[in-house]
């Protein structure tokens, strides 16, 4: 997914500044594609010097004022041409995974730690969600859109169940081992 392609979904469920995006990046979007205030502004000019979105007309355009946007059609058939598009999943790149490799060659010092304050961050992210579930999406709430919209919040839902599961797992694991692993000898 590309920064431009999430500022144009953005824009297309709700006309907005770019103080507004930043605003619900931070409470939706941006729980799986994040981006600074500086990255959304840059987007935004980019986005309307290519003919996808234009500023909305303001009764009293007055210098400094806030700007919205709206999505033009060469917008919309843009972020249609993409969502249809073929892409391949993303290789997994976790430092986290990384330096579990990494303690299997040079001790495990500090890791247990740091895995106990993954699995907190992860259960209080699973909470965040769970809460949102409950919130926005009650029985009955089912239209399409809802339904996609339900979906993504599954994702990160299942995506959070599984890392509280894993790192219990590992902790579990970690705990069975020696204090100070011998050097691997394997290559």
């Amino acid at each position: 997914m590309s920064l431009p392609h999430a500022i144009l979904v953005a824009l297309l469920e709700k006309p907005s500044s770019g103080l507004e995006l930043t605003r619900r990046f931070d409470r939706s979007i941006g729980y799986f594609w994040s981006a600074t205030h500086q990255q959304i502004y840059r987007e935004l000019g980019k986005l309307e010097a290519e003919g996808h979105i234009r500023t909305l007309p303001t009764e009293q355009p007055a210098r400094g004022q806030k700007k919205s946007y709206e999505v033009l059609p060469a917008g919309r058939a843009e972020l249609a041409r993409w969502s249809a598009a073929a892409q391949d999943p993303k290789p997994l790149r976790d430092v986290l995974l990384l330096r579990l490799r990494a303690a299997a060659v040079v001790g495990t010092a500090g890791i247990e730690a740091d895995l106990h304050r993954h699995l907190d961050l992860h259960r209080r992210q699973l909470a965040e969600y769970e809460e949102i579930e409950q919130r926005d999406f009650p029985p009955g709430k089912d239209t399409p859109q809802d339904r996609l919209r339900h979906l993504v919040l599954r994702a990160g839902i299942d995506l959070e169940t599984f890392w509280t599961q894993w790192l219990t797992h590992a902790l579990e694991e970690l705990a069975e081992l020696p204090a100070d692993l011998p050097a691997d000898q394997s290559r």
